[in-house]
Order: structure tokens, then C-alpha cells, then sequence
């Protein structure tokens, strides 16, 4: 699947200035780009869509805020969802589900390299 690049740009941006360069890695995944923080996913640019991994404890309200499940083929990802890049016409609402992804990663401890 491809993603919108424009937005992967957008998202891009967001997840450095909340993020800082040495802590975010940006790599392929689920047919689109993700971005992790400390090893840990924290959004991604899937199709025309943000993919934020909320947790399962802020699922219901990221569904109240407009967002919908995020599904893999028949698979309902569990605390992730996906919210249209119409839904994000500005910085700040992108901002808005950047900056806690990236908090609910970097709050974790970070995850060694395989190997």
C-alpha cells in the first residue's frame, strides 16, 4: 500500500520536534512508513491515513476524537488506530496526536537491538 507523502512529511516533522532527532527512527512497516521512539512504535503514514498507537487504555477516547481502529487484513490492531489526513488540516490537530504517541513510547523503557 502506498502512503500519502505529503503527509509522511508532516508527520515527519512532528515526530522530530517532539521527538528530537536522536531518539525517533523512521522505518517501513505495514505498507507505509513508521516512526518509533526509543524502539517503541509510536505513529506511522498508512494510505491517506496517521496511524497512532494510543495503548488500549486511550482507545475509547481516541475513537471519541474521530480516530477509527486501525485493522490489518481481517485483524483489529489493539490500541491502534488511524485518523484521515483530511481530519488534520492543520499543525497543531496533527500535533495533537503526535505529541502523546511520542510521550506513550518515550515513557517506556527502551527496547535493545535484535541481534
Amino acid at each position: 500500500m502506498a502512503y500519502d507523502q505529503a503527509l509522511a512529511g508532516r508527520i515527519r516533522a512532528a515526530v522530530e520536534a517532539a521527538a528530537g532527532a536522536v531518539d525517533c527512527r523512521e522505518i517501513s512497516m505495514f505498507g507505509g512508513l513508521c516512526w518509533t521512539v526509543s524502539g517503541h512504535m509510536a505513529v506511522g503514514a498508512v494510505g491517506d491515513d496517521l496511524m497512532v498507537h494510543v495503548g488500549t487504555d486511550g482507545l475509547d477516547e481516541a475513537l471519541r476524537q474521530g480516530a477509527r481502529r486501525a485493522t490489518m487484513g481481517e485483524r483489529t490492531m489493539g490500541g491502534v488506530v488511524l485518523v484521515a489526513a483530511a481530519d488534520l488540516p492543520t499543525s497543531a490537530a496533527l500535533d495533537g496526536w503526535v505529541d502523546p504517541a511520542v510521550q506513550r513510547a518515550r515513557a517506556k523503557p527502551p527496547k535493545t537491538a535484535k541481534g
